[in-house]
C-alpha cells in the first residue's frame, strides 16, 4: 500500500501530512486518483486515517476486512487501544492540537466538496464512510466515539451544503426546462429539451441519494450521540445542528428537529447550553425564519427567559442577546421585559452591558424619537423624552444606590444621550412656569445622581467598583475621547454648576452630589478660557453652603472641592486659597463665640452637659494630631517626642471611665476614645509596606508598658466581662427594643476588639498580649470567634514560632488559673481547657509540613511546662502540671512521624522514675498513648516497652 501511494496518503504519514502540513486539497486529490484506480485500497487508507485520528495505534488490514465481520474489526481496534490512557488528540490542549482539530474538520469538508462531482454518488464510498463512523460512534471507547461523532457531524454539514447547491441547480434546470418547453411547438422533439430533462432528472436522483445520506447520518449518529454522557460530544452535535438549520432551513427548520435543541437547553453542562443559545441566535436573527418558530417559542420561552440567571456567565450573556433578538418580534411580555431590565444592575459587566442594550432598545430608544418633539422640548426634545424614561425606570427599580451600575450598563449603547449634559442641566434649571411638566423633587434628585454618574464614567473611563477586576487599560483612541469629554464637562459645568448650587443650596443630598463634579474638571480651563468670574461664583456658593449645612456628606464634599481647587500647580491657586483662608477665619470666629456662650451656660447648669462636647473634642484632637504628624515627617528630630507624649497623655486620660457617666452616650465616648487611640498607635508606630524613611523615623517610640496594660484591661472590662442584667417582665415592644440595644452594644464591642487585635497583628504591641484574648475563643465563639480566629491566622503568618508560643502561653495561663496540683479531669474547667486546645489545633489545617515548626514548638514548651517542679521536698512528688500533657495530646495528630519519635523519647527521659503520689487517670492515658507510639516506631523493642510500662505502673500503684 505504501509503495503504491508513496508518502501521499499512507496511514501513519497521512495524519501528519494532512493535519500538520495543511495541504488538504492536494492530498484529497491524490486520494481521489488512488480511489479511481483501486477503491478498496484507497478506502482502507481512509479507514485507517479515521482510526488513527482517534489516537489508536492499531491498523486495519485488507485481510481483516475480508475475513472478519466489521464488529470483530472494531473489537480488535478497541483491544489495541490503551484503556488506562484517556488522552486522545481531540481533547489535548495547546495550539498544535487546536490546529489538528481544525485541519481534521477541514479535511472532511474538502473531501466531500471535491467528491461531489463524481465518486460521491457511486453508492460505495459514502456508504462505507457512514457505516464506519456510525460503528465507531457506538463504541464504548470515548476516543472513538468523540472523533467519529465529530467527523460524522462535519460530514453531514458538508453534505447539507452539497444538497443546497443541488437544490439550486435543480430549480434552475426546471426553470430552463419550462422555458424551453414553451418555445417548441407541437409534438416535435427537441434535443435541447431532452438534454434539460435528463439534467433535471439527474439532479433529482442526486438529491434523493443526498437525502438518504443525510437521514443515515442523522438517525445513525446524531440521534444516538446528542444525549451522550460526554459533554463535548453533546456540544459538537448541537453546534453542527444549529448550522444545519441556518444553512438549510427548508429541511431542518420544523418542530420535529427543533425539539432537540430545545431539550438541550436544560443540559447540565454550560458548554452544551451555550451551543444551543448560539444556534438559536442564528435563527432568530433572520426575520424570515422567526415566523416558523412560533411553537418552539411558546414551548421554550420561559426557559430562555430564566437563562440570564445561569451560573455560567457566558451562557447568561448569550441568553440575554438571544432574548433581545426574540423581542424584536414582540415575543416577550411586559413582565418578562421588566424582569430582564433588572440585569443592568448585575456585577458581571458583559451581562449588564447586554441587558443595557436590551433596556435601551426596548424602553429608552423608541422609533420616531428623533422626529417627534415633545411640547416645550425645544432642541432637546428627543433627549428629554429619553431622560424622563430613564429617570422613571431608575425610580421604579428602587435601587437608587446603584445608579453608577445603571449608567455603566447603558454607556456602550446610549453614550450619546448620556453625554448630553446640556440637556440634563437645562431640564434641572427649568421653572414650572416655563414648562408645566417640570420635574418633581424625586425626579430632580435622580437626575442629579445620573449626571454625577455620567460625568464620572466619562472622566474615569472604567467601570464602577465591583464590576470588573481592575481598572480598564484605555487605548489611544479611548484616551483621546476621555480627554475630549473632560474638556466638555469642564466647559459646560464651569458656568452651570454655580446656578445649580444656588437653586438647590438648601437640599443636602443634591448639593453633596453636585459638589463632586469639580473633581473631574480640567482646572486649566479656568485660566486659559478667562473664566475666573465663574470661579468666583462657585466659591461664593461653596461658602454659603458651608455656612448653611451641618450634614457630614455636604461638608466632606465641600472640603474635597476646596482641596481639589487649591492645587499649587494651577494658576487659580491664590484665588481659591484666599477664599478658603477667609472662610476658615470666619468659622473660627463663630466657633469661639459659641464656645464662650457654651462654657458660661455650663458653669451655671448641670455638669453632665459637658458630655455632649466630649465626642467632637476627641475627634478634633485626633485630626489635630494627624496634622501634626505631617509636620513630624518634615522635621522629626524636634517634634516627634513631644507629639508622642501628647498622644500618651490624651490616650491615657481619655479611657478613664470617670470622665464620662455610665450612660449609653458615655459608653459611646469610651469606645470612640479607644478606637481613636488604637488608630493613632497604628499610624504612628506601624512601619509602612514600602519601608520609607519617613516611616522609619517614627518607630523609636513604641507604646509604653503601662499604656499596653491599660489597653488590655480596657478590652477585658468592656468586651469580655459579662454584664449582670436583672430579669424583668417586658412587653413585646420592650423586648424588641432591648434586643436591638443588645445588638448595638455587641457591634460596638466587636469594633473595640477588632481595633485592639489590629494592634497585635501589626506588631504595635507585643504578640504575647494575644494570649489574654485567645482564652475567650471558645467561650465567646458565637460573638467574637471570627475576629479571634483571623487574628490568630494573621499573627501566624507574621511569625509562626512566636504565634505558637503565644498559643501555649494562653493554655499555660488557663492551667495555672485552676490553682490545683491534682486536677479533676472530669471537671468542666479541665474539659473547657481541652476543648480550647482542640480548637487551636484545628486552626493548623491539614498541611503538617507547613505547620511542623509551630506544632513542634507547642509540644516542646508544653512538655517542659508539664514537668516543672518535678522534685518535691521528699524527692518523690509528681510534677504539679503533669495533667497538662493531656492538653498537649490535642496537638499530637498534627505532628509528623519523626517528630512523634522525638517527643516520645523526650517524654521517656523526663518522666519521673519513682513517683509515689496517688494514682490518677491521666497517668494511664499518657502512658498508653506513649506506649502505642513507641511500639509502632520500634516494633523490635515492643516487649522491652511493655516491661518498662509495667514497672512504672507498679511504682505508681505501690
Amino acid at each position: 500500500m505504501n509503495e503504491k501511494f508513496g508518502t501521499s496518503f499512507c496511514p501513519r504519514s497521512s495524519l501528519l501530512h494532512v493535519l500538520e502540513m495543511e495541504q488538504n486539497g492536494s492530498v484529497v486529490n491524490d486520494w481521489i486518483e488512488a480511489y479511481k484506480q483501486d477503491r478498496n485500497v484507497a478506502l482502507l487508507d481512509l479507514i485507517n486515517f479515521f482510526i488513527q485520528c482517534s489516537g489508536c495505534q492499531g491498523m486495519v488490514t485488507a485481510e481483516m476486512i475480508q475475513s472478519l465481520h466489521k464488529k470483530d474489526v472494531m473489537r480488535k481496534m478497541t483491544e489495541t487501544f490503551d484503556e488506562d490512557n484517556e488522552d486522545y488528540p481531540l481533547i489535548r490542549t495547546g495550539p498544535y492540537w487546536k490546529k489538528f482539530k481544525a485541519n481534521f474538520c477541514e479535511f472532511i469538508a474538502v473531501l466531500v466538496q471535491q467528491c461531489q462531482c463524481n465518486i460521491l454518488y457511486d453508492s460505495y464510498l459514502m456508504n462505507a464512510i457512514i457505516s464506519l463512523l456510525t460503528d465507531l460512534a457506538d463504541s464504548m471507547v470515548r476516543a472513538f466515539r468523540h472523533t467519529s461523532t465529530l467527523a460524522a457531524m462535519k460530514l453531514l454539514t458538508a453534505i447539507v451544503s452539497v444538497h443546497l447547491n443541488l437544490d439550486v441547480n435543480k430549480h434552475n434546470a426546471q426553470r430552463l426546462y419550462e422555458v424551453e418547453k414553451k418555445r417548441i411547438s407541437g409534438k416535435r422533439t427537441n434535443y435541447r429539451l431532452d438534454q434539460l430533462d435528463r439534467k433535471r432528472k439527474e439532479y433529482e436522483h442526486k438529491l434523493l441519494e443526498i437525502q438518504n445520506m443525510m437521514n443515515a447520518i442523522f438517525k445513525g449518529t446524531f440521534l444516538n450521540r446528542y444525549c451522550d454522557v460526554i459533554p463535548e460530544i453533546r456540544a459538537t452535535c448541537i453546534e453542527e445542528f444549529g448550522s444545519w438549520i441556518k444553512t438549510y432551513p427548508d429541511a431542518f427548520l420544523n418542530d420535529n428537529y427543533l425539539k432537540y435543541i430545545g431539550w438541550m437547553l436544560y443540559d447540565k453542562q454550560a458548554e452544551v447550553r451555550l451551543k444551543c443559545l448560539l444556534g438559536l441566535q442564528g435563527i432568530y436573527s433572520r426575520r424570515e425564519l422567526v415566523s416558523r418558530m412560533d411553537l418552539f417559542t411558546s414551548r421554550f420561552k420561559d426557559r430562555i427567559v430564566s437563562m440570564p440567571l445561569d451560573k455560567d456567565h457566558e451562557v447568561a450573556v448569550q441568553a440575554m442577546k438571544l432574548l433581545m433578538l426574540m423581542n424584536c418580534e414582540d415575543v416577550l411580555s411586559t413582565e418578562d421585559c421588566e424582569t430582564l431590565y433588572q440585569f443592568v444592575y448585575t456585577t458581571h459587566r458583559p451581562l449588564a452591558v447586554a441587558a443595557g442594550e436590551f433596556l435601551y432598545k426596548r424602553l429608552l430608544s423608541r422609533e420616531g424619537d428623533e422626529e417627534v418633539q415633545p411640547k416645550g422640548g425645544g432642541k432637546f426634545g428627543a433627549s428629554t423624552d429619553q431622560l424622563k424614561r430613564l429617570i422613571h425606570f431608575f425610580l421604579e427599580s428602587e435601587l437608587h444606590k446603584h445608579v453608577a451600575y445603571l449608567i455603566d450598563s447603558l454607556w456602550d449603547w446610549a453614550g450619546k444621550f448620556l453625554k448630553d449634559w446640556e440637556c440634563m442641566t437645562t431640564l434641572l434649571l427649568k421653572n414650572a412656569e416655563e414648562d408645566g411638566e417640570a420635574l418633581s423633587d424625586a425626579h430632580e434628585s435622580a437626575l442629579i445622581e445620573i449626571i454625577l454618574a455620567t460625568v464620572r464614567e466619562a472622566a474615569e473611563g472604567h467601570p464602577p467598583v465591583g464590576r470588573g477586576a481592575a481598572k480598564k487599560i484605555l487605548s489611544v483612541k479611548e484616551k483621546k475621547i476621555q480627554l475630549e469629554d473632560c474638556t466638555k464637562i469642564t466647559e459646560h459645568f464651569i458656568t452651570v454648576l454655580p446656578q445649580l448650587l444656588a437653586k438647590y443650596s438648601t437640599d443636602a443630598q443634591k448639593v453633596a452630589n453636585l459638589l463632586q463634579i469639580p473633581q473631574y474638571y480640567d482646572l486649566d480651563v479656568y485660566s486659559t478660557g478667562r473664566l475666573e468670574k465663574h470661579l468666583d461664583a462657585l466659591l461664593r456658593e461653596l461658602k454659603d453652603i458651608v455656612a448653611k449645612h451641618s450634614d457630614m456628606s455636604v461638608l466632606e464634599a465641600s472640603s474635597r472641592t476646596y482641596y481639589i481647587l487649591c492645587s499649587e500647580e494651577i494658576a487659580i491657586y491664590s484665588q481659591v486659597d484666599r477664599a478658603r483662608t477667609q472662610l476658615i477665619d470666619e468659622l473660627m470666629g463663630q466657633l469661639n463665640q459659641l464656645l464662650d456662650g457654651f462654657w458660661q451656660k455650663v458653669s451655671v447648669t448641670h455638669c453632665g452637659d459637658k458630655q455632649t462636647m466630649i465626642l467632637p473634642a476627641l475627634q478634633c484632637t485626633y485630626f489635630s494630631l494627624l496634622w501634626q504628624l505631617a509636620a513630624v515627617s518634615e522635621n522629626p528630630p524636634k517634634v516627634d517626642c513631644d507629639l508622642w507624649c501628647l498622644m500618651e497623655t490624651q490616650g491615657g486620660t481619655g479611657m478613664k471611665s470617670n470622665m464620662v457617666s455610665k450612660s449609653f452616650f458615655g459608653f459611646v465616648c469610651l469606645i470612640q476614645t479607644f478606637v481613636i487611640l488604637c488608630d493613632w498607635l497604628l499610624i504612628l508606630t506601624h512601619q509602612d509596606s514600602n519601608n520609607s524613611k519617613e516611616a522609619v523615623g517614627l518607630l523609636d517610640y513604641p507604646p509604653s508598658t503601662s499604656l499596653q496594660e491599660k489597653l488590655l484591661l480596657f478590652i477585658q472590662e468592656h468586651v469580655f466581662m459579662e454584664e449582670e442584667g436583672e430579669s424583668k417582665d417586658l412587653t413585646e415592644e420592650e423586648e424588641r427594643k432591648d434586643e436591638s440595644c443588645k445588638l448595638d452594644v455587641l457591634h460596638r464591642k466587636r469594633s473595640l476588639l477588632a481595633a485592639y487585635c489590629k494592634l497585635i497583628v501589626y506588631n504595635v504591641i507585643e504578640m504575647t498580649a494575644a494570649a489574654e484574648i485567645y482564652k475567650y475563643y471558645v467561650k465567646t465563639y458565637n460573638y467574637f470567634g471570627d475576629i479571634i480566629k483571623e487574628t490568630l491566622s494573621k499573627t501566624r503568618h507574621n511569625n509562626k514560632i512566636q504565634s505558637a508560643k503565644t498559643l501555649i502561653l494562653c493554655l499555660q495561663q488557663v492551667r495555672l488559673r485552676l490553682n490545683s496540683s491534682s486536677v479533676d479531669l472530669s471537671s468542666a474547667s479541665f474539659t473547657n481547657m481541652k476543648e480550647l486546645a482542640r480548637r487551636f489545633s484545628l486552626t493548623f489545617g491539614w498541611d503538617q509540613v507547613k505547620s511542623r515548626e509551630s506544632v513542634a514548638m507547642i509540644h516542646k514548651e508544653g512538655i517542659e511546662f508539664a514537668f516543672q517542679g518535678a522534685t518535691g521536698v521528699d524527692g518523690r512528688c509528681l510534677p504539679p502540671n503533669l495533667s497538662f500533657l493531656l492538653i498537649i495530646i490535642e496537638f499530637s495528630n498534627k505532628l509528623l512521624k519523626p517528630d512523634k519519635r522525638l517527643r516520645d523519647i523526650w517524654l521517656c527521659l523526663l518522666f519521673p522514675s519513682s513517683p509515689a503520689s496517688t494514682p490518677v487517670i491521666f497517668e494511664k492515658e499518657v502512658m498508653f498513648f506513649l506506649l502505642s507510639d513507641l511500639c509502632h516506631y520500634f516494633p523490635s523493642q515492643c516487649c522491652l516497652f511493655w516491661i518498662w510500662f509495667s514497672a512504672v505502673q507498679s511504682l505508681i500503684y505501690r
